[in-house]
């Protein structure tokens, strides 16, 4: 329950340090202890698929009149997106362990053998914002890799995020591991999330997922070690030699399946060798969006409006794009370069070799050719879910899965030797 009498420093304080010894017996859990506490959590999550869905409705109804719509729809949870959360916890259950793997032996020649091997982070702090979805999928992910987290939700989701705690910890009771090893901040006092970042003692590393506000507080404040997902200005190009039949419903899709998710495309970048043909087919296939452009994109098609140099920066996530025509793939380049945030870029064509070109000079953290920008998901790359999207190029990048909560130390086995 969520109790604002708390005071956030005792309160984090005694989080970190059950969540400390939640971590130490982690990291001994046998796999199929772990596996055990996935698959129960997720029968319990199917058990309580009414509770949850009452108090989801309560977090919607709380802000449905002062929310955008692509708000209330990354906030909303029904059976079918329950359902998926409980299968994304099979699935997690189903990978194979991170915790263990032998990343390199050395056999060094005074008889010294020396393994360097994956081991959970320890305990991590999770700060989200509306996606009640991202605390399940944390909290698997977490698990699975032996690390105990403490999620901290945005207030929105706070009854959504109670009732998936409450079905986690029930998995780990099952499986005989401490269901201290998922637990929630339980107050919404904002105070509590700069102790979250300062707790040096008890946090090994706190993952935002939210805005770039959200990520740009934690970038600017923590003390505790991070891991960045910034927003995701995503962008398409569509070369002059694409093939518009195909390229036309990758962009749809990249845009409007879901205008609320950090893959969502936000830009559109078009070939002025081919904007003429291929603009009022966009616009046509798009009469749900608002796209905006720049003055040759509106010359084009006067259904586009007037772009203001923000928008060209701006993550949407809404019906919106906006939308840019270059000379060629040179200035395509050097345009998602300037403007995107790192997230995911696509091109869309024919031709192999620009294609090359673009994947390997643009340096975001996932990049496309002919696909849909909504691909940039954990599950859809084989992860069973993420954690996030890490947009900067220390430690991990791109989704976030179970390897990448790892950390390796080293393991030195000898018969008795001796340094001179």
């Amino acid at each position: 329950m969520t109790d604002n009498t708390l005071d956030p420093q005792i309160h984090i304080v005694q989080l970190g340090e059950r969540a400390k010894e939640a971590a130490r017996e982690l990291r001994s859990a046998s796999t199929e202890a772990k596996n055990t506490a996935l698959i129960e959590a997720a029968k319990a999550m199917r058990a309580a698929t009414d509770r949850l869905v009452q108090a989801n409705k309560m977090d919607v109804d709380s802000v449905r009149d002062t929310k955008p719509e692509s708000f209330i729809d990354r906030l909303m949870l029904d059976a079918d997106r329950i359902e998926g959360m409980a299968s994304a916890l099979e699935q997690i259950a189903g990978l194979a362990d991170p915790v263990g793997r032998k990343l390199a032996t050395f056999d060094r020649p005074n008889g010294l053998k020396i393994e360097r091997v994956a081991v959970p982070i320890g305990v991590i702090g999770m700060i989200y914002e509306s996606r009640p979805n991202v605390g399940s999928d944390a909290s698997a992910l977490c698990l699975k890799s032996g690390n105990s987290v403490i999620l901290r939700g945005g207030s929105e989701s706070r009854n959504s995020t109670r009732v998936i705690v409450e079905c986690m910890q029930a998995g780990l009771e099952a499986a005989g591991l401490p269901r201290e090893a998922v637990q929630t901040v339980q107050t919404t006092a904002r105070e509590a999330v700069a102790e979250m970042l300062g707790a040096v003692d008890h946090i090994d590393l706190v993952i935002p997922r939210g805005g770039r506000g959200l990520t740009e507080l934690v970038r600017d404040n923590a003390k505790v070690p991070t891991l960045l997902h910034l927003d995701g200005n995503c962008h398409i190009y569509v070369h002059e030699e694409a093939d518009l039949e195909k390229a036309i419903p990758v962009i749809r899709n990249a845009k409007l399946r879901r205008t609320g998710v950090c893959g969502a495309a936000e830009s559109l970048v078009v070939d002025a060798a081919i904007a003429d043909k291929a603009l009022p087919l966009i616009v046509d296939a798009m009469p749900d969006c608002e796209l905006r452009g720049d003055a040759a994109a509106v010359k084009v098609d006067e259904r586009i409006k007037p772009a203001s140099d923000a928008d060209f920066d701006t993550e949407f996530l809404d019906a919106v794009l906006s939308v840019k025509v270059v000379p060629g793939p040179d200035e395509a380049i050097q345009w998602v370069a300037k403007h995107s945030s790192g997230h995911t870029d696509a091109i869309m064509t024919e031709n192999a070799e620009v294609a090359r070109e673009f994947l390997t000079q643009i340096d975001s953290a996932i990049v496309m050719h002919n696909a849909s920008t909504q691909f940039a998901d954990g599950g859809e790359f084989g992860m069973g879910a993420e954690i996030g999207i890490a947009t900067g190029k220390m430690h991990a990048r791109g989704p976030v899965g179970l390897e990448q909560l790892t950390s390796f130390k080293y393991i030195v086995l000898g018969e008795g030797q001796t340094r001179a």
